[in-house]
């Protein structure tokens, strides 16, 4: 989920297969009987491109009257993309954005120099036993954004190219690849998309991208011969041309990349920076909680409780 507790995936060698810079295996941790994964940040990879932080939520199932429950929290310096394979949930922010996302939909929260956002089950769709599936990313932002104020945006399912060809099928998310683009506001060249491949089907991977990187969320893929299953993160080497082939059981995939930052980011908590001095004041406009007057507002309609900045933070 958007909010970051602390985890960290592991980036084993990898021999041979030169055109594999990092290969990053998540570590799987429980929030309660809901099951994350995060790939992004490793230990010898910040980002992929702009992708700063990728976490797989779920699969999981709710009885009825359960769902998740993330309460209001804070962010600078990223934007936030949320996609669903199942379910849905609802997001609620300081901008005054109240939006149910469902499957193949994307929302795309813009945090500039401060939002607070939740996102929660919705209390009609906790009136039925549901489920959870998808992957939640933040994308760091460039300098000259950081400072902007917060936006919101929402995107259908019919809103996103969608490419279909010979055993693929491919949802563009964010930016551009294969002659395609989203319609989501970004502010480097990036691209993003969701893959599904039938079995034995191949994806050339765009090769006019900085950096590039493959997600594999079911099945199994293979790259110059050697396979990958489910829960494996690959980021490839820049300029070799990369073709991505289904295994027998096809594959669902995330693929992305884009334009690298041009310097590493601070990150701690829920806050991205090009400074350590902007993380510092906003942990400080956080902790003073003055929702009125301050940095910090919570959002319409989720104001009652918030998670506070952790101790150790402080």
């Amino acid at each position: 989920m958007s909010w970051n507790p602390t985890q960290n995936p592991d980036c084993p060698d990898r021999q041979g297969l030169e055109s594999i810079e990092t290969l990053i295996i998540p570590r799987a941790r429980d929030l309660g009987g809901f099951e994350v994964r995060r790939a992004l940040p490793a230990p010898r990879r910040q980002m992929v491109g702009p992708f700063i932080f990728f976490d797989q939520m779920g699969p999981a199932e709710f009885l009825t009257g359960g769902g998740i429950d993330v309460r209001p929290h804070p962010h600078i310096g990223l934007a936030t993309v949320t996609y669903l394979y199942q379910g849905a949930f609802q997001h609620r922010d300081s901008t005054g954005a109240d939006q149910m996302v469902h499957p193949g939909e994307v929302n795309w929260m813009i945090a500039g120099k401060g939002v607070t956002h939740s996102e929660r089950t919705s209390e009609a769709m906790r009136k039925q036993p549901g489920s959870l599936f998808g992957i939640q990313t933040w994308v760091a932002l460039p300098e000259q954004a950081e400072d902007r104020d917060a936006s919101f945006e929402h995107h259908g399912k019919e809103a996103l190219p969608f490419l279909e060809d010979g055993g693929k099928q491919v949802r563009l998310i964010l930016g551009a690849a294969w002659g395609a683009r989203a319609p989501v506001k970004t502010f480097t060249e990036t691209f993003y998309a969701d893959v599904v491949l039938a079995p034995g089907a191949s994806l050339p991977l765009p090769d006019d991208h900085e950096d590039r990187g493959v997600y594999v969320v079911e099945g199994g893929i293979l790259v110059a011969g050697d396979s990958f299953p489910a829960g494996r993160m690959m980021v490839f080497r820049p300029g070799d041309r990369i073709s991505l082939k289904a295994g027998e059981a096809g594959a669902r995939l995330m693929v992305l990349g884009g334009e690298t930052m041009n310097g590493p980011r601070y990150i701690s908590w829920n806050f991205v920076a090009s400074s350590q001095e902007r993380i510092d004041a906003a942990k400080q406009a956080w902790a003073q909680g003055d929702w009125q007057h301050g940095r910090f507002q919570l959002p319409p309609g989720d104001d009652g409780e918030f998670i506070p900045l952790p101790d150790q933070l402080r």
